[in-house]
């Protein structure tokens, strides 16, 4: 056994745990031990088996007093204390006799609000990626670590849906109380990262701190700026700003000090990555440190090939925020000055970009609205709306209005200047209309970054009561007024009202949880 063991007595003395590896460690275990690769340029390669992304259908809540009245029970699947405990008991049997790789990090970069995590994980590589993916502790603070939250993530672990109360043989079981999560089934190291993240969407709020799933940038006079957006909207690409400091690209918080990045590295997609288009992120692919899941390698060449989603169309890599040249080294900055929501409308008739009251913001985030282009199909051309509350529902422990009522508030006390940013469709829904250009839209958002767009002149948006400006420099007025670049007028009312329709009856679960002052924020038209 190890001079040290994992926190928990009931696992205690189960495993040979190695503590706090180097990544040259964990390289080496995982190539000798593990089938793990190495690309050329350095990067690690590894595949994650039939789970080549979350297992949602599986994730459950412990259901108990502390959880009965603070949990989201319409967005979290539960599981009872007794198939808790069954799990547990055949969890730590099965760590007996296992060689497994204990790390203590931090979950969160406020030095009074972060999370200190211990992690055990079966696999070296997973390892790995846990020190690229949470905040590592200084020496000073490794020798006086105490851990408040354990993860356990063994994927050689069966679930028995009869004993464990589980769907299937793969389980994440979140128990709030016993601040643990017991990972099994599946080797996606992202499950990992995700239950760091659920932990901190349930702990934080209690201190009035605000957890987010958003991407934050920051320029040189401390002007910080937080990116909301689901996949396809252009959180990624439109926060990566050459001129500004990325504080980080997918998990934050909100407190009293400011904003603070909730981990310590990228996850980042590499399906058909562009080296022209992501150059920062292409180079990570290149580089000794970075792993790589689920990409396809030539065995003779050892080159990448990004286009091949034959392994996993959710590819991914793995590398740690020092690898991204105008990253942020302490993933802290100061209180927020603009907040953008981004959507990518494919129905055509949001506005490209629109300033929200708080309320309207709370509104919105709670929405969580996008939009997905039909499929390739014939004939096929129906964009389909997509809703997700606070731009992360999977993620979100609490009602979603816990953390909208926070959002607001934090907006309205720090002055914040709110924006709705269309990077969709404009002249027609897709199919008909084409995408939002590029240039527009970096144009309007550098001029909301700035300031200079908040003290220009603005027009009601007839449809969904957001301001919308008249005039940017540099930008075609028409692009501004959505009705005007469609040839078809009365096709553009059409649209508009679907639209407006699908908002009010998404919002219908959220209207008798909100004040009036929010419910008075949603569209105008009915």
């Amino acid at each position: 056994m190890s001079d040290r063991d994992i926190n928990l007595p009931e696992f205690a003395g189960r495993a040979t745990i190695h503590w706090n590896w180097t990544p040259a460690r964990f390289y080496e275990e995982a190539v000798r031990n593990e089938g793990a690769e190495i690309a050329k340029g350095g990067a690690l390669v590894v595949k994650t088996g039939k789970h080549t992304g979350r297992s949602a259908t599986d994730k459950f809540v412990v259901r108990d007093a502390e959880t009965e009245d603070t949990v989201w029970w319409d967005g979290n699947a539960e599981m009872s204390p007794e198939h808790f405990a069954a799990l547990k008991a055949d969890f730590a049997d099965h760590m007996n006799g296992k060689t497994l790789y204990g790390q203590d990090t931090f979950g969160g970069a406020d030095l009074d609000h972060r999370l200190p995590v211990q992690i055990i994980t079966e696999y070296a590589w997973h390892g790995l990626f846990v020190h690229h993916l949470l905040r590592q502790p200084s020496a000073d603070e490794l020798a006086n670590f105490k851990s408040e939250f354990t993860i356990i993530n063994l994927p050689s672990f069966r679930a028995d849906p009869a004993k464990h109360g589980t769907r299937s043989e793969t389980v994440i079981a979140v128990n709030m109380s016993e601040r643990m999560v017991l990972i099994g089934g599946t080797s996606y190291a992202g499950e990992t990262k995700k239950s760091v993240f659920s932990a901190l969407n349930y702990y934080l709020p209690q201190k009035r701190v605000m957890p987010m799933h958003c991407s934050v940038n920051v320029d040189d006079d401390d002007n910080a700026a937080i990116f909301f957006g689901l996949s396809g909207t252009g959180k990624t690409t439109l926060s990566a700003n050459p001129d500004r400091t990325l504080v980080g690209d997918d998990e934050h918080g909100w407190s009293e000090n400011g904003l603070f990045n909730f981990e310590g590295g990228c996850y980042a997609k590499m399906i058909r990555l562009n080296e022209v288009q992501e150059p920062e992120i292409y180079a990570t692919t290149k580089m000794w440190g970075t792993v790589l899941e689920n990409v396809v390698m030539d065995p003779e060449t050892r080159e990448i090939d990004f286009d091949d989603g034959s392994l996993a169309e959710n590819s991914r890599g793995a590398y740690d925020l020092t690898a991204i040249p105008n990253a942020s080294p302490t993933g802290r900055c100061g209180q927020p000055k603009t907040l953008v929501m981004l959507t990518a409308d494919a129905f055509g008739v949001l506005p490209p970009i629109s300033k929200l009251t708080p309320h309207q913001a709370m509104y919105h985030f709670l929405s969580g609205y996008t939009a997905k282009v039909a499929g390739t199909e014939k004939g096929v051309t129906e964009p389909t709306a997509t809703f997700s509350a606070c731009f992360g529902a999977p993620f979100m422990p609490r009602h979603p209005v816990v953390y909208g009522e926070l959002l607001r508030d934090l907006i309205a006390e720090h002055d914040v200047d709110c924006w709705l940013v269309n990077t969709g469709w404009t002249a027609g829904p897709y199919g008909t209309g084409h995408r939002m250009p590029i240039n527009a839209t970096r144009t309007m958002l550098n001029a909301a970054l700035d300031g200079s767009l908040a003290k220009g002149e603005f027009r009601q948006d007839e449809n969904f009561g957001v301001m919308v400006p008249v005039a940017v420099d540099g930008v075609d007025s028409a692009l501004l007024t959505p009705r005007s670049t469609w040839s078809d007028p009365a096709a553009y009312d059409a649209q508009a009202k679907k639209l407006v329709g699908m908002f009010i009856e998404n919002f219908a679960k959220f209207e008798s949880h909100v004040t009036e002052d929010v419910r008075k924020a949603a569209p105008l038209a009915a």
